[in-house]
């Protein structure tokens, strides 16, 4: 039997992983959870601290998967089945993604930072696709295995690549830049998120500098010019031996804003761009995106690309799902706008979310409500860091915040006594109380940090729209 080239060949994958093949297969995509294999995938036995991924194999096989990555043949399975045995299969998949950085000569940048990584990276390869082929790891796969994953599902024809890398310790992000080698780089912001895991900010700095580890002296990195850390990231560049630094943000930025006009929807912008003046419009909104659009603009610049045209693809980006997606929803009190920030949250992305509420007009008698849940790894600063978000809430023009998580109690001491909701322990206990006071025209913003469950509350708002929406009987003709 005869291989057909896909995205991967058995025989790639052994000579990339130095592992021992069965029978032939082809992959056309690659996959860590059996659970949802696409026909054609590699199935990556990977082991959790609760699992082993070679219980799964067989449910894989069965669900479509060309082939699989193992460390042991499964019980009951003969050697000659579609797979590739090495013997640590995280590190097989790190061998993948390797191999697969290794077979292109595409352009690859990356993208860390404190906040704004996702939507930055997608804006990045919104503004990279008029070019050419252009492949970016989904969502935030940006980790030990996200970032190889991402790796090794990226196409052969790939032209451009844009990665993002994550941490939340230091020493996380220096092997997965070294994985990808990222020609051009971005670090969008440093603060106080996972400052848990630190003692300072400063030492966050360090750890998101990592990013210049797998960077050649003729990268280019991208820096935040009016970041406190800048001039320590700059050193971290100097030592790296990396002489390309271009800034973005204030008025002595390379790359800097000359007019923004923020709407609830994007902003219209004129910026100036290592020299060349441009307008756009972003379909992001709030200014803390407007400002990462002119990161994205300076690696496109360094990549030597068109700046109008990369500039003019980012009217088409739309806020994403759980980072800003603004929803109109009809409940029975009437209509109502969803602002679903419901996938994490840090201080800095909590003001940014509280600007982005400030900016939204309430129709009729509505009111700007706030959803806010624990915001979680700040360590011994997360009390202080929760109260000091009340004159954000006030200058936002708030006129009730319902409150979710025990250090949220710190935050409901200090509001003003008008606008308390209340406080809960658990996003559940919330939804019933937030449904029982909407009213028409109401603005919802629902945020906070991931393991504060903050998306039940957003679902539970959409399933009260799908239920209450009264839908037009179609015409019977009489």
């Amino acid at each position: 039997m005869s291989e057909t080239r896909g995205l991967w060949t058995s025989a790639e994958i052994a000579a990339a992983t130095n592992g021992r093949a069965g029978r032939r297969f082809s992959a056309d995509g690659v996959s860590i959870d059996s659970r949802k294999i696409t026909q054609g995938d590699l199935f990556v036995a990977l082991h959790g601290p609760n699992f082993d991924g070679n219980a799964f194999v067989a449910n894989a096989l069965t669900a479509g998967a060309a082939g699989a990555l193992v460390d042991r043949l499964p019980a009951g399975m003969a050697a000659d089945m579609p797979v590739v045995v090495v013997d640590d299969t995280l590190q097989g998949l790190q061998d993948l993604g390797a191999a697969a950085r290794a077979r292109t000569p595409a352009k690859f940048a990356a993208v860390t930072g404190s906040v704004g990584k996702t939507s930055t990276k997608e804006a990045l390869k919104a503004a990279l696709e008029p070019f050419g082929r252009t492949y970016a790891s989904v969502g935030n796969l940006n980790n030990h295995w996200g970032a190889p994953l991402s790796l090794s599902r990226m196409p052969r024809d790939t032209e451009y690549g844009v990665f993002e890398l994550g941490m939340n310790h230091a020493n996380e992000i220096t092997p997965l830049s070294k994985l990808v080698k990222p020609q051009v780089s971005i670090i969008t912001s440093i603060e106080a998120v996972h400052i848990e895991f630190f003692n300072s900010v400063a030492e966050i700095a360090d750890a998101k500098a990592e990013i210049m580890d797998g960077m050649d002296a003729s990268g280019t990195v991208v820096l935040p010019h009016d970041n406190p850390h800048y001039d320590r990231l700059v050193e971290h560049a100097k030592r790296r031996g990396i002489a390309h630094v271009v800034t973005f943000g204030s008025d002595a930025a390379d790359a800097r804003l000359i007019d923004c006009v923020v709407s609830p929807t994007g902003s219209r912008i004129t910026a100036e761009v290592m020299g060349q003046r441009v307008s756009y419009a972003l379909g992001l909104p709030g200014l803390h995106q407007a400002k990462n659009s002119l990161a994205v603009l300076a690696a496109v610049k360094a990549l030597d690309l068109d700046l109008a045209t990369a500039a003019a693809a980012l009217g088409g980006l739309a806020a994403l799902k759980g980072r800003g997606a603004r929803e109109h929803l009809m409940l029975v009190s009437g209509p109502i706008t969803l602002l679903d920030e419901s996938y994490n949250a840090s201080p800095a992305s909590v003001r940014a979310a509280l600007s982005l509420l400030a900016a939204s007009k309430p129709e009729g008698n509505g009111r700007r409500i706030a959803v806010l849940g624990d915001m979680r790894e700040l360590g011994t600063s997360g009390p202080m860091l929760h109260r000091e978000l009340m004159p954000d809430i006030v200058a936002a023009g708030v006129d009730h915040v319902f409150l979710v998580g025990p250090i949220m109690q710190e935050l409901n001491a200090v509001l003003p006594q008008q606008i308390r909701a209340g406080h809960w322990a658990q996003s559940t206990d919330v939804i019933q109380p937030l449904l029982g006071s909407l009213r028409s025209g109401d603005v919802v913003l629902v945020k906070g940090s991931l393991g504060t469950r903050m998306a039940p509350i957003v679902e539970a708002l959409r399933a009260v729209d799908s239920a209450t929406v009264k839908r037009p009987k179609a015409a019977n003709g009489d």
